[in-house]
């Protein structure tokens, strides 16, 4: 049993910055699954957001947000971060933290993650 919970959504205004935080905890959990953040804005499908390693040596971004977001774990803790530069209107959604069981190494694939946290809303204003 793997339990994930999210904190740090809230309310933005258009370039301003917010940092999600996903803590990681239950009797099954491995410090060695890669970890990822998903979205799913209002009408859309869930979207790849960022993925970290195992180790945290090694991040992924979707397109949409590289050179804006980093992801980031604390790997004693249990704890993996997004941290969200420059918000932009149409990134309001809430945003879900995952972990995979099937790789350490980190994936945009949504189908390798098995644990999903119950998601933190972020709205950004125009």
């Amino acid at each position: 049993q793997v339990q994930l919970v999210e904190s740090g959504g809230g309310l933005a205004q258009a370039g301003g910055s917010l940092r999600l935080s996903c803590a990681a905890s239950g009797p099954t959990f491995n410090s060695n699954y890669a970890m990822g953040w998903f979205r799913r804005a209002p009408g859309k499908d869930r979207e790849f957001v960022a993925a970290v390693s195992w180790n945290g040596g090694g991040t992924w971004y979707g397109d949409p947000v590289k050179g804006r977001f980093t992801i980031s774990r604390d790997t004693s803790n249990n704890i993996v971060y997004l941290q969200m530069n420059t918000l932009k209107p149409e990134e309001t959604a809430v945003y879900y933290c995952a972990a995979s069981s099937k790789t350490g190494w980190g994936s945009p694939d949504l189908s390798v993650y098995y644990y999903w946290g119950q998601g933190t809303q972020v709205t950004v204003s125009s």
